[in-house]
């Protein structure tokens, strides 16, 4: 089998998949060599225009749906379900070039490929192929993350995610509109999905192994957090009669952290990602912080525990900073498996290749997450250097974006065959 660290010359498919990834990594680059293109803002919109152009030209019809999906749809039979693959292409403040947009490229590319195999054939596939760039994944700009593929898939009403506002009071709605990708389609009947995607963690890249076949997720709970005191001046308030509540935020971020840090039998993921501070001024005690939690285990019935012991903390923290603190959990999903045989046909594909393979669980959440829940759903890594995500040193050697590509390609080209069918 081929190692991790092998680099072959690409072919002339895979020297076309690299430069049109150039390209795309060009729309909202960054001095840092990542890319800042949050959902639905100027850079998406370029993108979007960009792979709408790509598409068409390919002969992909393209379409939007009310939230802003953008479906590329290659039809042989009229009526026949498609074999849906993509990712997501909007990105994190000064994130990677390769998370999400990778996915969507190499499926764009392996849809085409798996297309022109199936011309020069003479033979029609039993089932379509689509290819799909999936509204605000990140939840960067809009919460919550993943939101396109959960409208899709019934997770989530429309109406409730048009009506979500960033935090400069733009809605959704109107974001989709400034860019033009809001469409009335409603999406196509799906036979399956594939997505590919950039591990964002280095167990690959320590084992060697150039293919990850995802065989389940870890569990995740996700929560905002809104610690409420009293304003007063940061001067003249007695220490005693200060209710601070940035002081109250600072104590339930140490909670959160120690939290993982005293949890040595299972992993456990904890983090606070997002703050806001009112009135955020120098000479001011904050009266008010929000900010968001997120706990993640491979271990549902450990998250539960941990999410309750974090709660159970909370009492104290109130008491010593004279603060109230409201908790909601925003959403969530649990430990949950992908469908076995896609993880035996995509093994059985990257043998045949003589890529080097392992089973594994997802830790971050993906739109394949939401899809395995509504088609029989296949996910797939390829190894991220050291590791490092949303960041903008984020790197997948060229080598590795192509193996992922042609595994990805006979993946799809056998799910049209219905290699899935059983699964529907």
């Amino acid at each position: 089998m081929r190692s991790a660290s092998a680099s072959p010359a690409p072919d002339e498919q895979n020297t076309a998949l690299l430069k049109d990834f150039a390209t795309l990594s060009a729309f909202g680059a960054t001095p840092g060599g990542g890319v800042d293109r949050q959902a639905a803002t100027a850079a998406d919109g370029e993108q979007r225009a960009w792979l709408h152009r790509w598409l068409t030209g390919h002969g992909f019809e393209v379409h939007y749906d009310g939230v802003g999906n953008q479906f590329g749809l290659f039809t042989f039979t009229p009526g026949a379900p498609y074999v849906l693959s993509g990712s997501h292409l909007d990105s994190q403040p000064l994130g990677g070039r390769y998370d999400g947009a990778y996915g969507v490229l190499a499926a764009a590319h392996a849809a085409h490929r798996a297309v022109e195999r199936w011309r020069a054939s003479g033979a029609s596939p039993r089932y379509n192929v689509a290819v799909v760039n999936w509204f605000n994944e990140e939840g960067s700009r809009f919460k919550p993350s993943m939101m396109g593929s959960a409208v899709f898939a019934g997770k989530l009403p429309a109406e409730t995610a048009l009506a979500t506002t960033d935090p400069a009071g733009t809605s959704v709605r109107a974001a989709l509109r400034e860019i033009g990708t809001i469409g009335d389609y409603a999406g196509p009947d799906l036979a399956a999905y594939a997505e590919i995607h950039i591990e964002q963690g280095r167990e690959l890249e320590n084992a060697g192994t150039t293919i990850g076949l995802v065989g389940s997720t870890w569990a995740a709970r996700k929560y905002q957090v809104i610690v409420r005191g009293e304003q007063s001046h940061t001067g003249s308030t007695i220490m005693t009669d200060r209710r601070d509540a940035l002081f109250g935020a600072s104590l339930l971020v140490v909670a959160v952290r120690e939290l993982a840090e005293r949890s040595a039998a299972v992993p456990l993921h904890t983090s606070v990602s997002e703050m806001y501070i009112e009135p955020n001024s120098p000479v001011v005690v904050a009266r008010e912080v929000r900010m968001h939690v997120d706990l993640r285990s491979p271990d549902e019935a450990f998250l539960e525990d941990a999410a309750k012991e974090l709660a159970e903390s909370i009492p104290g923290i109130e008491e010593r900073a004279a603060v109230d603190i409201e908790v909601v959990q925003t959403h969530g999903w649990g430990v949950a498996p992908f469908p076995r045989a896609g993880v035996d046909l995509a093994a059985e594909v990257a043998d045949e290749l003589g890529l080097r393979h392992r089973t594994m669980m997802t830790i971050a959440g993906h739109d394949s997450v939401n899809m395995k829940d509504v088609t029989p759903a296949v996910m797939l890594f390829v190894p991220s250097a050291d590791g490092i995500s949303h960041n903008e040193g984020e790197f997948t050697p060229d080598h590795d974006i192509c193996a992922g590509t042609d595994l990805l390609t006979e993946v799809i080209h056998r799910l049209m065959s219905g290699a899935l069918e059983s699964q529907r």
